[in-house]
């Protein structure tokens, strides 16, 4: 008898056609990566413990705020400032706005008691440790991610919260993607489910998510780029949403740039790849 062909991770065609006829293709696509780059995820973790370490020392104990809104950054000195004015223009006051440098420099930004901006002492080029340092600095209720080349209407925590507060645990809004020009390209706005995550195109983005805050609300430390799959986004909301009521508000409260120079995701001129 002829012995199974088999990938180079050990796994018979068999066995992922199994799996992914039972669970998708992102799982077998996770399950790839952890195998390729999961090595690195020690390291980078002590790199991490390291960074939340020495910034907790420059930057004190922050106190307790309802949401804190995660913005990492890294090579945006012109685009960074209209984020943070976005988050700062909130009509929810009750929040800190931390920006993480990935250890390009930072250039000068609002004056604001709610911000707080911190570099980390080399790049890591890894976006889940850049947002995780943020989540460890900051103490709230609730968590928000903005990056550092899109902006929210100033209604979106607002929007989000209330949701929250009927009983979800992550509620995500529609983004509407524009183009480098202003004009937009589409909306992305459909009610959640975790199972047409696995093999569809996502439609939950970072920039949308408030969720609450846990022990596990930690992204990936994967060292990802831009041929990666699943993303660190994707993979978060996927993971998250195994024991949390994950909700849609249909508002489109995120203005997401389709950013051809994006150091993290692929785009064609015209369509997302």
């Amino acid at each position: 008898m002829t012995a199974p062909l088999k990938d180079r991770n050990g796994v018979s065609a068999t066995v992922r056609r199994a799996l992914r006829d039972t669970f998708g293709l992102w799982p077998m696509h996770e399950a790839k990566t952890k195998v390729q780059l999961g090595r690195r995820v020690p390291a980078l973790r002590k790199f991490e413990d390291g960074e939340v370490a020495r910034l907790r020392s420059a930057v004190g104990e922050r106190p307790e705020t309802l949401v804190a809104t995660v913005m990492p950054t890294y090579k945006r000195p012109k685009l960074l400032p209209l984020a943070v004015e976005s988050a700062l223009a909130q009509t929810v006051d009750d929040q800190v706005v931390i920006v993480v440098d990935d250890g390009a420099g930072l250039p000068t930004l609002p004056s604001d008691p709610r911000l707080v901006a911190v570099s980390l002492s080399r790049n890591s080029a890894v976006l889940g440790l850049v947002r995780n340092v943020g989540i460890r600095l900051t103490r709230s209720k609730y968590l928000a991610f903005l990056d550092d080349d899109n902006t929210w209407r100033e209604d979106h925590l607002e929007q989000t919260l209330a949701t929250l507060s009927r009983g979800a645990d992550l509620v995500y809004s529609a983004v509407e993607r524009r183009r480098a020009d202003g004009t937009v390209l589409d909306v992305l706005s459909e009610e959640f489910d975790r199972r047409t995550m696995v093999d569809d195109s996502p439609y939950v983005d970072s920039n949308s998510i408030v969720l609450r805050r846990g022990d596990d609300v930690l992204f990936s430390r994967i060292p990802r780029v831009k041929k990666t799959l699943p993303k660190e986004d994707w993979e978060f909301v996927h993971r998250m949403a195994r024991t949390r009521v994950v909700q849609h508000v249909p508002e489109p409260t995120v203005r997401y740039l389709v950013n051809e120079d994006s150091y993290y995701t692929a785009w064609t001129p015209e369509t997302p790849a």
